[in-house]
């Protein structure tokens, strides 16, 4: 049975050789042979822990420390900078793809994105604001192609209420009861909509059925969960829905301090000809203006510009709204907090902190436990193919990685040799041409001198807007990487009955098919007993004197074989007849 040893989430070389009772030089040893430089006072996460535990083969279970931490969670009715006021609520729609999701929106707003999006999906959140009832609602579409799980949690992590969309002819989807899980883990409230009511063989009682089983009973069913019933299509059952998330505002009772610098959350960020890094945020806190001064992650900005997500100017914007920010110094990440201090020399100070902090959380100068498989594997001759991505915006550019990165396997893998935000530059190119790397760009372009340059250089660009579009791609060229399998389909058996000739290439002999058949051209194996003597090429078939292509069970025949070897037949032998092809195998 295996030891087994608890550890933490993260543990020094030295740490881990004296739980698994080992010399730290045998350890350090082991990582220097899968071409790990370390040390013994470096430190490595669980997972790689546990791949360097299977290389050693030790009998030994690594599991890993429970530790029972409650995080800080600001309240959002509350706040501790002054007094708080009412704000608006913020509404994420989540839910499966082609439920209706953006299409809801529409019909709210009365836009018409759905049909303008590449493959009718949702690939970035997008926030805006609208009015109902002389109240304001901030809302979040989020993607629902199963690639942007990251930008899914991430929306449901910025909302006080997430809105979950299902199709009354379709049911509860795998994407469904992510995000049900994600709106769970955020701590949100959760209204069901149940959309397409006016199409053919919707039925809403099994949607709440289904509800129920995964614990959100209906309030008609004498539950707390909201379901609103409606068609996005024809607009029935919307006003309904906003009358909804304005009672459960007004129950919840969402609040944020006003008068007091801004503070909110990084939603998307890109880069645009003219204006140079551009990040749509979102105001959690405070109140922001053109001027302010704002530090998000390891960048900063003096805004230069504050608009609507409609792009009409603001002066000023408070809680709950969604912005446009321009004036970075570089794209901020998505999911980073932001907020106005004092001056650019603070910003500037704060953004250097948290580029050494990102660099430290990043783990370099440590070893990753993709790192050491990517080594291991590399080690190991896994084929790899070299790519380089190139994005619109940062929540784009992580799903696109993250999905790319879960088509590896044991036999082939992919090498992101670099990645970012913005078209596709003369940089790229360079970088592929020395790194035989492919270039995927998702929802960029490559301007025509790039393009010049590229096929100067035998450099591939392969431009998409469609998520699931290029990693299909990908995967096919991954799949081009495995090594075909290997068909053998039995014929049949002959015993040899007498030998003719023999030379140092050929044998001729005769004998008797026990077993299927004969067949010219085809590959056989001399056996003797359950001993293989040979593998060899017939090339050869008689039935008397007349040359066939194939002798039948029971009859006899005489038949000519190479060989690459020499051969002791032996009357007794018999030769096993058989073909062998190769199929090209997919991921």
């Amino acid at each position: 049975m295996s030891r087994i040893i608890e550890v933490e989430d993260t543990i020094t070389v030295g740490a881990l050789a004296d739980k698994l009772s080992l010399p730290v030089t045998r350890l350090i040893s082991e990582l220097f042979k899968n071409g790990v430089m370390t040390t013994v006072n470096e430190r490595i996460d669980f997972d790689t822990a546990q791949i360097i535990v299977q290389e050693i083969g030790l009998d030994v279970e690594l599991q890993k420390k429970i530790q029972e931490i409650a995080l800080p969670k600001r309240d959002k009715r509350q706040s501790n900078n002054g007094t708080a006021t009412s704000r608006p609520p913020v509404v994420a729609v989540m839910g499966h793809v082609d439920h209706g999701k953006t299409s809801l929106l529409d019909a709210i707003r009365d836009a018409h994105v759905a049909k303008g999006e590449a493959g009718g999906i949702t690939q970035h959140i997008s926030a805006y604001q609208i009015t109902h009832n002389k109240r304001p609602i901030t809302f979040l579409d989020t993607p629902g192609h199963e690639a942007f799980a990251a930008i899914r949690e991430h929306g449901a992590h910025l909302t006080d209420i997430a809105i979950i969309v299902i199709a009354a002819d379709d049911g509860i989807k795998p994407q469904t009861l992510e995000a049900i899980r994600f709106a769970r883990k955020a701590g949100t409230k959760i209204i069901v909509a149940i959309n397409k009511i006016d199409k053919e063989g919707a039925d809403s009682n099994r949607i709440k059925q289904q509800l129920a089983e995964q614990n959100l009973l209906v309030e008609e069913w004498g539950g707390d969960t909201v379901a609103v019933e409606l068609s996005a299509k024809t607009k029935k059952g919307i006003d309904n829905l906003l009358d909804m998330i304005l009672l459960v505002a007004d129950v919840e009772d969402y609040r944020a301090v006003v008068d007091a610098p801004a503070v909110g959350l990084i939603i998307e960020s890109h880069v645009e000809q003219g204006r140079g890094p551009v990040a749509n945020a979102l105001i959690e806190e405070g109140t922001l203006k053109p001027g302010d001064f704002v530090v998000a992650g390891a960048t900063y900005a003096k805004i230069r510009t504050l608009d609507t997500t409609n792009g009409k100017p603001l002066a000023l914007a408070g809680p709950s709204t969604p912005v446009v920010i321009a004036g970075f110094k570089a794209p901020p990440e998505f999911g980073d907090e932001f907020s106005v201090v004092y001056d650019e020399k603070t910003a500037r100070s704060l953004a250097e902190q948290g580029a050494i902090q990102k660099h430290a959380d990043t783990g370099h100068g440590d070893i990753s436990s993709g790192e050491l498989i990517r080594i291991i594997n590399r080690n190991n001759k896994v084929q790899e193919l070299n790519i380089i991505v190139r994005a619109d915006v940062q929540g784009s550019l992580t799903s696109v990685v993250d999905s790319l990165k879960a088509l590896d396997t044991d036999e082939v893998a992919i090498r992101i040799v670099s990645s970012g935000v913005g078209n596709i530059s003369d940089n790229d190119i360079r970088t592929a041409a020395s790194s035989d790397a492919i270039i995927y760009g998702f929802n960029v372009v490559a301007p025509s001198n790039v393009k010049r340059v590229a096929s100067r250089d035998k450099v591939e660009i392969r431009l998409y807007s469609v998520i699931y579009e290029l990693i299909d791609d990908v995967k096919n060229g991954l799949s081009k990487l495995l090594a075909p399998e290997v068909i053998e389909t039995d014929l049949g058996r002959l015993i040899v009955r007498a030998i003719f000739k023999t030379t140092k290439t050929e044998i001729i002999c005769g004998g008797e098919v026990t077993k299927g058949k004969m067949a010219v051209p085809a590959l056989a194996r001399v056996m003797r007993d359950s001993q293989k003597l040979a593998e060899v090429e017939i090339t050869n078939l008689k039935r008397g004197p007349q040359d066939v292509k194939e002798v039948l069970e029971g009859e006899m025949c005489g038949l000519s074989f190479k060989i690459n070897e020499r051969v002791e037949l032996q009357e007794g032998d018999h030769i096993e007849v058989f073909t062998r092809t190769t199929v090209a195998r997919s991921l």
